[in-house]
């Protein structure tokens, strides 16, 4: 290894791309990076994830300096291993919806969708949804036997990755960590123990699983080079804005997701607040919302303007867009659970009927749905001090605006980063010290909002929501 700073690695292995960044371990100075293509589709084979990680580190300019490195990776693929380590059939992701049937069934088996989700959520935190590894081994148990009769062992994306970089054939090796365990459906974060029960009525057998590797642990060490335990990935962004107890992170992507970081795990059984651990050793309850940024897409493409002009459009509109409300469910919505549902305009009239007022309300729409998330998390005992606003929206000076008047907290808007390689990197310098907590890192340049809120914003979406669910239910 050269002279000079300890060097640290963050793998973000996402849906669509591997990203790598190197950082300074004790100041978190970003030193290089690099980023490769993964392919799309909801099934992906696990050797697609492997050649872009070897891409991003080559144009990251290499790790043989590193001196430990960490995956921060998409959560709830299902991966399964032979007896061999061979990978059985492509890895299904996250977002294949075709154990949405599966799904509902291991709800019902509990006890019907009210009876049934609440055995779900107090045994491990969340109840079944197309999404969770345990609904698609289920599928995979009905519709491909010979599939699930090979498997020898389930891991996620990332604990594979971490196995690969471990350099390891053995199936015990396989390791995860408690975020990424957490959102499989057979993982309890409150009591920290995997529920084999659950997993073997949804499979009909109980395959290895990874060991779950504490937050600042190696999980194994190559070369000399230590291997953290990695993180699911919005554990990992959390860890790499620095968000703490009482923060609430709002990305803002191509979907919504609010989480909180809390002492204290999350039940909620109607599946709306999913009950994941962070990468630190609390608690992550998350919300996600299907609609998030295309929304102001949609908007943008409606007034033939770009971005930028749609955010100055809208904040030459008064807070609540002269009573015009939209309400943003433009390809259904999972939260609340409609997912054949439609958008819907409220409150146009010939006032209202302006640019302006249609730019302000598919900001303040879109940012009042996920006010809805965060009272959902707030519902579980979160009290929030602050919201860290992120994700490809937040460069809009009225999305930052908006959210300050609808949230009723202040808003930190940090300068834009890969935050779950970040993330990543900074679990990696964690488990290179050995302390009992992640090195602290100043991240300069965010900026805050804050301003008193504007009650009438969210009563008045609430009015036009509850208008759209009575025609939709």
């Amino acid at each position: 290894m050269t002279d000079g700073p300890r060097l640290v690695a963050g793998i973000d292995s996402s849906t669509q791309s591997c990203k790598v960044v190197v950082r300074d371990a004790g100041t978190g100075a970003l030193v290089r990076q690099g980023r490769a293509v993964h392919p799309d589709g909801t099934e992906v084979h696990p050797d697609h994830w492997w050649a872009a990680l070897q891409e991003a580190i080559a144009e990251a300019g290499g790790l043989d300096d590193v001196a430990a490195v960490s995956v921060g990776g998409q959560q709830h693929g299902m991966v399964c291993l032979d007896e061999d380590g061979t990978v059985v059939r492509p890895a299904l992701l996250w977002n294949d919806t075709r154990s949405a049937g599966a799904a509902r069934d291991l709800v019902d088996e509990l006890g019907g969708p009210e009876e049934g989700g609440r055995a779900w959520a107090e045994a491990v935190g969340v109840v079944p949804v197309a999404s969770f590894t345990v609904t698609k081994l289920r599928w995979l148990a009905e519709h491909e036997p010979e599939h699930a009769r090979r498997t020898a062992a389930v891991c996620l994306p990332h604990d594979w990755l971490t196995w690969r970089l471990s350099g390891s054939t053995d199936l015990h090796d396989l390791t995860t960590d408690r975020s990424d365990a957490s959102g499989t459906g057979y993982w309890s974060a409150a009591t920290g123990a995997y529920r084999t029960d659950l997993l073997e009525r949804a499979f009909g057998a109980v395959p290895h699983l990874p060991r779950v590797v504490a937050p600042g642990e190696v999980a194994a060490t190559v070369n000399g080079t230590a291997v953290g335990a990695g993180a699911g990935d919005n554990a990992a962004a959390a860890l790499g804005l620095g968000a703490g107890e009482g923060d609430v992170v709002v990305s803002i992507g191509t979907s919504g997701v609010v989480t909180a970081v809390t002492s204290k795990p999350a039940v909620d059984p109607t599946g709306s607040v999913a009950g994941f651990a962070d990468a630190t050793g609390l608690f992550l309850p998350l919300v996600a919302t299907l609609n998030g940024a295309r929304v102001l897409d949609a908007a943008a493409r409606l007034l033939d303007v770009d971005h930028e002009t749609l955010s100055h459009l809208a904040l030459e509109a008064p807070a609540g867009a002269g009573g015009l409300v939209l309400v943003p469910y433009l390809e259904g919505e999972r939260t609340p659970n409609l997912p054949d549902a439609t958008g819907s305009l409220h409150g146009l009239t010939l006032a209202t009927a302006t640019r302006p007022a249609l730019a302000r309300a598919s900001v303040e729409g879109l940012v009042c749905s996920l006010a809805d998330g965060l009272d959902a998390v707030v519902a579980t005992g979160v009290t929030p001090a602050r919201v860290l606003l992120v994700g490809g929206a937040a460069a809009s000076e009225a999305v930052r605006t908006v959210a300050a008047e609808v949230l009723g907290v202040p808003v930190d808007v940090p300068p834009p980063g890969e935050y779950v390689a970040d993330g990543a990197a900074r679990q990696a310098a964690w488990a290179l010290s050995g302390s009992d907590a992640p090195p602290e890192w100043v991240r300069e340049g965010t900026r805050r909002y804050a301003t008193d809120p504007v009650p009438s914003v969210r009563a008045r979406y609430a009015e036009g929501r509850s208008r759209h669910l009575d025609k939709t239910t």
